[in-house]
């Protein structure tokens, strides 16, 4: 799912772009193509990896708790290269195929529904989930990826959930903090994550300087709306998409899936997962991002620049 309603706190008047921050020029359009819900099923790990092998998609996340995490952590030991980051999930949505907390009930009873699930929806996880509970699934999810041996390049949020209550994202951060590990959030312009909730991005925006300052990198914006394209028109949406950018850096949102059999019983968005899948390894994608000269980055490209960067007083003079 996207994390469409719960963003960061743009720059304001004059200040250099994250992407310049970062080492790149004023005027260059940097673009991490992403797939979400790797390890859902088995469709959206071979989407993934037509995504990343046959198309332009530069990185993806994985949910920890899902069946097929052990699938595409054997594909990850061939290919240590893949940008593999954790998409933290604290929710269960689907109706016939669910999954549980990675922490165990015992530890975590407040995110666990009465069918001994994680909660289908946001609203239901804050309701009952307190921060203590959301840090300690935070942590075991990130030991199982360690203990399986799979790269963490960054941490974002399945369904937005982190971003939806301020303590919970004060966790988000603490852990990416001590961790090392980059996590998703938007400082910049934030051009598109402005239209999808500008109320979330003021209410976490002073987080900013702390996320970097702390050594972790920061996007300039986030677009999340491809899940509600049209299937049929993904690629010309991409195409548009891609034109329309503003400079710095921007990650794109897909969950592209190659749908088999049973993923329509999965998922009523099979159609438009496949799609993703479409848009992403359409040829003339790849050929306007070279025409234009838009560079695509990864989560291990940011960080490795955020080590070489200065901290956010020094960058903004």
């Amino acid at each position: 799912m996207s994390l469409r309603s719960h963003y960061l706190h743009p720059c304001r008047g004059g200040k250099p772009t994250f992407a310049e921050r970062l080492g790149w020029k004023a005027d260059q359009v940097v673009v991490i193509l992403h797939v979400d819900d790797v390890g859902m099923s088995r469709p959206s790990n071979l989407g993934a990896i037509e995504s990343v092998e046959q198309g332009v998609a530069t990185s993806w996340a994985v949910m920890m708790p899902c069946p097929w995490v052990p699938d595409i952590g054997h594909y990850l030991k061939k290919h240590p290269e893949i940008d593999s980051g954790l998409h933290l999930t604290l929710t269960s949505e689907w109706a016939p195929y669910r999954w549980g907390p990675v922490a165990g009930k015992s530890r975590v009873p407040g995110l666990v529904d009465p069918e001994g699930c994680l909660w289908r929806n946001v609203a239901g996880v804050m309701a009952k989930g307190t921060a203590d509970e959301i840090e300690i699934e935070i942590r075991a999810q990130i030991d199982r990826a360690q203990t399986m041996g799979l790269p963490i390049t960054h941490l974002d949020s399945h369904m937005g959930t982190l971003f939806a209550r301020a303590d919970y994202f004060e966790r988000f951060v603490k852990v990416g903090i001590e961790f090392k590990i980059p996590i998703l959030a938007i400082g910049g312009h934030a051009t598109y994550a402005k239209e999808e909730n500008g109320d979330g991005l003021k209410k976490l925006g002073a987080w900013i300087p702390k996320i970097w300052n702390s050594g972790l990198p920061v996007l300039d914006d986030l677009h999340t709306g491809s899940y509600g394209w049209k299937p049929d028109e993904k690629p010309e949406r991409l195409l548009a998409l891609l034109k329309d950018l503003k400079p710095g850096v921007t990650e794109i949102l897909f969950h592209a899936s190659r749908p088999t059999e049973d993923f329509p019983i999965i998922t009523g968005s099979s159609e438009s997962r496949r799609g993703d899948l479409k848009a992403l390894t359409d040829p003339r994608v790849k050929a306007l991002i070279q025409e234009r000269a838009i560079v695509l980055t990864t989560w291990k490209e940011l960080m490795a620049r955020r080590q070489k960067a200065a901290p956010m007083a020094e960058a903004a003079r």
